[in-house]
């Protein structure tokens, strides 16, 4: 099992900092959406360049031309990037196509899929072995958690790691852990928290344990 942290609402700098507090007490490094809007591939870029050892995933959400935008991640350094999965599954195999190219992972990601099981099928189907469980923050906002989906694609999955992401933090990751998740991702329990350092160390020892 493995602690990603996700680098959302936050400026260049202040990541890099944060991460090089941290990095001994997390597996992965994700370079969230907004973050990518204000920065491009440059965080991906330094993370990999200070922590070579640190996996680093680009969060791109990608919706069309997959092939293409996936192996712009992977040039940059990612280790994994990430396909919505409401989009055409020819797009998600492209990602893959990317992905076997530079012997990488790409996730897809399942927010706001509404046909579950069946869009689980199709996805490992197509070779998809890697789902992120995800609840949106303006989701979250009205008290939605990421548990119920993490529970419907783990049943419905045959084969494929998942992450789930949405809210989670110290007090709460242990919830996910015994619902299966194989990935937790924590934002705002690390970057927000009064003890960035203290979070993650107690959030990598729970998942490690």
């Amino acid at each position: 099992m493995k602690l990603q942290l996700a680098l959302d609402d936050i400026k260049f700098e202040d990541a890099i900092e944060l991460v090089g507090k941290v990095h001994n007490f997390v597996d992965i490094v994700e370079i969230g959406s907004p973050f990518i809007i204000d920065c491009g591939m440059a965080p991906v870029k330094r993370i990999k360049e200070l922590y070579p050892d640190l996996e680093v995933l680009a969060d791109t959400k990608i919706m069309d031309a997959g092939e293409y935008e996936a192996e712009l991640t992977y040039l940059a350094g990612a280790d994994y990037c990430t396909v919505l999965g409401v989009t055409d599954t020819l797009t998600i195999k492209g990602c893959l196509e990317a992905a076997k190219k530079y012997n990488k992972k790409c996730f897809v990601d399942m927010i706001c899929v509404k046909n579950v099981e069946e869009r689980v099928a199709e996805i490992e189907a197509a070779g998809v072995d890697c789902i992120g469980v995800h609840t949106g923050v303006d989701l979250q906002a009205a008290g939605v958690t990421p548990l119920d989906d993490l529970k419907r694609i783990k049943g419905a999955s045959k084969h494929s790691m998942i992450s789930v992401a949405g809210g989670i933090n110290v007090n709460t990751v242990e919830t996910y852990m015994k619902a299966g998740a194989d990935i937790v991702i924590v934002g705002g329990g690390i970057n927000h928290a009064k003890d960035p350092v203290a979070a993650a160390k107690a959030l990598y020892e729970k998942i490690h344990a």
